[in-house]
């Protein structure tokens, strides 16, 4: 059996702290201190009574002591309004650290059950060593499309791989395309046929075709894991034309058909 690497990821979140200081707050609360040695004067102006004459120029004396403390009252209400104000900001960003795992909510599922339905398709019977894989699957694939080219069939569906079997050097497989209608003048080793139904596994590959390998041991772990029995094939589908993406740019799902 061909042993397979394992890949492991590990996302690390980073947290932020926020702190506030109020340094003229505090160098303004001594101020009301002096306003309070000015209420003294205003005991004077009880006084003031028996004399109506001198009473007028300690009120206008008198008047500018309350007015720095009336300047000084509003000093400490304005500044608490921005410390009102900084409260909101802490607030704004658990937002952002809401919409942090949003990536994760469209990760592409792994092991999903779902059922395959048979299609019509056109195939070719294959074989392929380990070390040229890749390029005998696109060998087939062009032979497949240049006959559906040549007789104007459009696919009706994702290029597939079934796997028949696998040993340590190579393995033997079928290259399928969906079609609506039966092509004609098939090529050696070319047939019309269904492609594979009943329930499988899901699973997703991006990347290329040579790292693979990680795939397949993540969805063997899987199968450990969970105690399930696969049959002895399995099948990929080409999200993306291979004959037309970047190796490394390739999104296969691997479906695993189960006993």
């Amino acid at each position: 059996m061909i042993r397979f690497r394992r890949l492991a990821l590990a996302a690390l979140i980073p947290a932020a702290a926020l702190s506030l200081g109020l340094p003229e707050v505090l160098a303004q609360t001594p101020s009301p201190a002096p306003a309070a040695s000015a209420s003294p004067s205003p005991a004077p102006s009880a006084s003031p009574t028996p004399a109506a004459s001198a009473s007028p120029a300690p009120v206008a004396t008198a008047s500018p002591a309350p007015s720095p403390a009336a300047s000084a009252s509003p000093a400490p209400t304005t500044s608490p309004s921005p410390a009102a104000s900084a409260s909101p900001s802490p607030t704004a960003p658990p937002p952002a650290a809401a919409a942090t795992p949003a990536p994760v909510q469209t990760a592409d599922p792994f092991g999903l059950e779902t059922t395959l339905e048979a299609k019509k398709v056109v195939m070719v019977k294959g074989t392929a060593n380990w070390d040229s894989a890749f390029d005998t699957l696109i060998d087939a694939f062009k032979a497949l499309n240049t006959l559906l080219d040549k007789q104007g069939i459009k696919p009706s569906g994702n290029a597939m791989i079934v796997y028949t079997s696998t040993d340590d050097t190579g393995f033997t497989f079928l290259a399928e395309i969906p079609v609506e209608q039966d092509p004609k003048n098939l090529a050696k080793d070319m047939s019309i046929g269904k492609s594979p139904e009943g329930k499988v596994l899901k699973f997703v590959h991006r990347g290329s075709y040579d790292n693979m390998d990680n795939t397949y041991e993540a969805i063997t772990n899987h199968l450990d894991d969970k105690r399930l029995e696969a049959k002895d094939t399995f099948i990929e589908e080409y999200l993306t034309d291979p004959l037309k993406t970047a190796e490394d740019k390739l999104v296969i799902n691997v479906f695993v058909p189960l006993k």
